[in-house]
């Protein structure tokens, strides 16, 4: 059987849809382009209404190239509303978040894959991690958590992906030490509330226990810390950072606002004051250190001066890049019911000017970066790497791809 994958979203899609990959292959089924497949499964997103629609066509466009394919709907959109998927040309399966992890089990049988693991053990399937490469990705994406018990007035994600719920410990060991094996050099921790790691577990740990872990491995490995709140990224996740080599200097920290008023509506557990100070933390322990972050434009009852007052906040910030996410109503969330709705024209004005903040931003990090010697990890063709600290360069001369090398920036 021939299959193909598609992913939208976050890291932690990106973390199902390797773990996906690695099962189909284990059953004997055989990658392909989405307009030859017998199967295509869809790891959608619903974040925002573009998200949705962005699976909707994906899925009316595979389906227009290959008649015949079946396609398999999962991910946050299929949890939200999986029977407006379900009439969807083609679509033979919606399979919500809680069962994703049991997706090709419960699909096998329905598009003539084995229903036998080759890869299961004395605990049951384990699936197959596949060499670097696998997906176009040369680090390997590790979720560790999902779930998420926040309230953020204006997020939809705690009603697809549930309670927060974590991997043990030890499993955690198991998946690493089975990357390693299969050649990677590079892992990213990612999880929908990572911050919350462990709380939920019979024996309760912490994301600092696993960041120490992941420090102290004996191996040549550079853990990634995918997306972090602000509120959970304490003084002794940086101080790991800062003292050891495996964990990379790189944070992700999601602002979403830079104004107190926007945060309060937002439901969001800190002050602007608070995150610059954290800021300010990380710069003074690791200088070179990259800080990405989210922020959202738009959002009901946001004025000119609550805007004007985050792009001050801003322009201000030691930032290396900005995500910016026009506001989208998402039905069942506290935010769609406020009043102060932003105007569409309004919203795409104020995305371009933060946009151009985090060009700004950008820039001025790259410039700080000229003249320092960093380790990179060769990815794609050869000629281009990542950084530890998440500089992406073109090589002057080609390497191995996922082969460690030394760059002057």
């Amino acid at each position: 059987m021939k299959y193909a994958l598609v992913t939208f979203g976050c890291r932690v899609n990106q973390a199902d849809s390797l773990a996906i990959e690695g099962d189909l292959r284990a059953r004997g089924a055989v990658p392909a382009r989405p307009d030859e497949a017998d199967v295509v499964v869809v790891n959608t997103c619903s974040v925002t209404a573009s998200a949705d629609q962005g699976a909707r066509q994906t899925i009316r466009r595979i389906t227009r190239s290959n008649p015949g394919a079946r396609v398999i709907v999962t991910g946050c959109y299929a949890s939200r509303r999986p029977d407006e998927l379900a009439e969807l040309p083609n679509v033979a399966t919606v399979v919500r978040n809680a069962q994703k992890e049991s997706l090709v089990e419960l699909i096998a049988g329905d598009v003539g894959l084995s229903t036998a693991d080759r890869f299961a053990g004395a605990d049951g399937p384990c699936g197959a991690v596949l060499g670097p490469g696998l997906g176009g990705r040369t680090a390997f994406t590790l979720r560790v958590q999902t779930g998420c018990d926040e309230q953020c007035s204006y997020c939809i994600i705690p009603s697809t992906r549930g309670h927060g719920s974590s991997k043990p410990m030890s499993h955690v060991v198991a998946d690493v030490e089975r990357a390693v094996s299969a050649g990677y050099k590079e892992i990213v921790l990612t999880g929908v509330h990572l911050g919350s790691y462990g709380r939920d577990l019979e024996e309760p740990s912490s994301l600092p226990a696993l960041v120490r872990m992941c420090a102290a491995w004996p191996g040549d490995v550079l853990f990634r810390i995918s997306s972090l709140e602000p509120m959970d990224c304490t003084p002794e996740i940086v101080e790991i950072a800062a003292a050891s080599p495996r964990i990379a200097p790189h944070f992700h920290l999601p602002l979403q606002h830079g104004h107190d008023r926007m945060l309060q509506a937002m439901r969001r557990p800190y002050t602007a004051a608070f995150y610059r100070g954290l800021i300010d933390r990380i710069h003074s322990r690791l200088p070179h250190a990259s800080i990405g972050s989210d922020v959202i434009v738009g959002f009901p009852g946001e004025t000119d001066d609550h805007f004007d007052g985050m792009g001050d906040f801003l322009e201000d910030l030691p930032l290396s890049h900005l995500h910016v996410f026009p506001y989208s109503d998402r039905p069942g969330t506290v935010a769609s019911a406020l009043r102060g709705k932003v105007n569409g024209a309004v919203i795409r004005a104020r995305g371009m000017a933060v946009r151009s903040i985090g060009e700004r931003m950008n820039r001025r990090f790259r410039e700080s970066q000229k003249g320092t010697t960093r380790r990179a990890l060769v990815v794609d063709d050869g000629l281009s790497a990542v950084t530890d600290n998440y500089v992406k360069v073109r090589l002057d001369t080609p390497h191995v791809r996922n082969e460690w090398v030394e760059v002057v920036l």
